[in-house]
């Protein structure tokens, strides 16, 4: 799987804020803890170690025993790998880090950046094992089980098409019952085919799906049959006894609201970029089997939105002793319980992740937390060698094909244009011209040298609608060529989005089976900071 790039900053693709991000501005440094470099995790892990061990006067020693405790209980009835056993065992000792990747349970993974994710998150334990060897590095998918977003996660695209799981669902989606996925499956299995490839994708299917009664589980073996093998540690924190670790933070924003305070602050800072997340008064949900509800605070009463469930102050921190697995946090408070009840170095996601998390440092800062480095993930375009010799035929490079569609054109039109279609020397030409009867004009009337400006932008304006007119011409003599530009940049472009954000894994692996992630892990490189094109054969 030979490969070509394209940097993260010149794909077009990312938002001005993660282009700062990664160009290290000065105006975001005080937004993270350090910046992702090899070097810069000595330093991450002595600050995490430190912090770890005796925030909030909780022991790190017996946060590292809760941890392990609850993954030997959520791994008992999985078919778990030596390596991954080994990696839960090391969490145990005080030398040993996480580097963590969070994901929505997407319906048999949803897009293929799912698999880019953890890709990146195994590779980025690799390299600090070989970078700091007394130290270990445990690779975690932290399950998003609290979401209750089911239409975000229903459903993938398959060859084009959408696969849709219609189903009611109101609680956290983790608990959901996979009870109807058998007639999805029926439709699935159909548009597969048959096959070695097709086999072992429908076998992975109804292992995952079928065979398994919530959909945290099914994910749970899903990406444990996909990554088990080199060591990921999947975590469902929908658990009664990691929440009891982060009583002390719930109940700091019950009744301080510190991260509200502090986000906004934050988000002052980060006005002339897009917001990617506005915090409540509290970020914390009500969490049932089939409710997740925010918690509002009203003339001294903590409600349940859209319930009528309500709570006085001493009442809502009795349940919060009792019972902290009914607390939820929301997108703003989530970061945190992952790094208070995971010994964690690194934090990686894509741009809109990274986004909302470059608003919570004051906050972690407040609460006295380590905030952990910040990576963007990898991000790749899976091509053919078909394709790519096409490309080559057509005198694409890549930095062609992922422009916008209408700039590519116009771009090709003007290359295969035996002449130029641009008329700026005519434009300047006129101009000149006009330069003259503006001194003349001047020695005049205003009216003379009005009747001379509007004569100017009246011919300007008609050397545009024939440079327009040109091109519209010239597209039309290079249609066939252009066409087929086009389908390509469709093909690898699926509705002229980013083919990761698109596609689900199932559509390459039926061409390439176990090759596929085996070449993945091979050749991501975590801290790279390229959009990678991998040919496959």
């Amino acid at each position: 799987m030979p490969t070509d790039c394209i940097s993260y900053q010149n794909s077009g693709y990312f938002s001005p804020l993660m282009n700062d991000y990664l160009d290290q501005k000065p105006n975001l440094q005080s937004l993270y803890n350090r910046f992702p470099s090899l070097e810069n995790f000595e330093a991450q892990i002595q600050e995490k170690k430190e912090n770890f061990n005796g925030n909030n006067n909780i022991n790190g020693n017996t946060k590292r025993a809760v941890l392990v405790s609850v993954l030997e209980t959520q791994y008992a009835k999985i078919n778990t790998t030596t390596a991954t056993l080994n990696n839960i065992k090391l969490l145990n000792g005080s030398n040993t880090f996480t580097v963590t990747t969070g994901h929505q349970l997407n319906l048999f993974t949803g897009p293929l950046y799912f698999l880019y994710k953890i890709i990146s998150t195994i590779n980025l334990a690799k390299e600090l094992k070989t970078k700091y060897p007394s130290q270990n590095f445990v690779p975690i998918y932290w399950m998003a089980t609290e979401d209750h977003d089911f239409e975000e996660i229903n459903y993938f695209n398959f060859k084009g098409r959408k696969f849709r799981w219609n189903k009611e669902s109101t609680g956290p989606v983790g608990r959901l019952s996979t009870e109807g996925l058998a007639d999805f499956f029926e439709v699935y299995a159909r548009e597969l085919g048959s096959g070695t490839n097709a086999d072992a994708i429908k076998k992975l299917f109804e292992e995952s799906y079928l065979n398994h009664s919530t959909l945290a589980e099914a994910t749970h073996h899903l990406a444990n049959a996909l990554f088990g093998e080199c060591g990921l540690v999947i975590l469902d924190a929908d658990n009664q006894d990691l929440k009891r670790t982060f009583i002390p933070y719930i109940k700091e924003e019950l009744l301080n609201q510190t991260s509200h305070k502090k986000v906004l602050e934050t988000n002052e800072n980060l006005k002339k970029y897009f917001i990617q997340v506005n915090p409540r008064e509290i970020n914390l949900f009500y969490l049932e089997d089939n409710l997740r509800e925010r918690i509002i605070l009203e003339n001294g009463k903590y409600k349940i939105n859209n319930t009528k469930i309500e709570f006085s102050e001493s009442e809502i921190l009795e349940l919060l002793e009792n019972h902290p697995e009914k607390f939820s946090p929301n997108v703003i408070m989530r970061p945190l319980y992952q790094e208070v009840i995971l010994p964690n170095l690194c934090y990686i996601g894509g741009g809109g992740e990274i986004g909302y998390w470059l608003e919570l440092k004051s906050f972690f800062d407040a609460v006295n937390v380590t905030f952990p480095i910040l990576l963007l993930r990898n991000s790749a375009l899976l091509a053919t060698e078909k394709q790519v010799k096409k490309a080559d035929k057509l005198g694409l490079s890549w930095k062609d094909l992922f422009s916008k569609q209408s700039v590519l054109v116009n771009l090709k039109t003007a290359q295969l244009s035996e002449f130029p279609i641009d008329f700026s020397i005519q434009k300047e030409h006129l101009r000149k011209q006009f330069q003259r009867l503006h001194e003349i004009a001047l020695q005049t009337d205003k009216s003379f040298l009005g009747a001379v400006k509007a004569q100017e932008a009246k011919q300007i304006k008609g050397l545009e609608k024939l440079e327009k007119r040109l091109l519209k011409a010239q597209k039309r003599k290079f249609s066939e060529t252009l066409e087929r530009i086009i389908d390509l940049q469709n093909v690898l472009f699926p509705n002229q989005s980013l083919q990761e954000r698109q596609a689900n894994f199932s559509e390459f692996y039926l061409e390439n089976g176990e090759n596929l992630i085996e070449e993945l892990l091979l050749q991501l490189k975590p801290l790279d900071t390229n959009f990678e094109i991998l040919t496959l054969h």
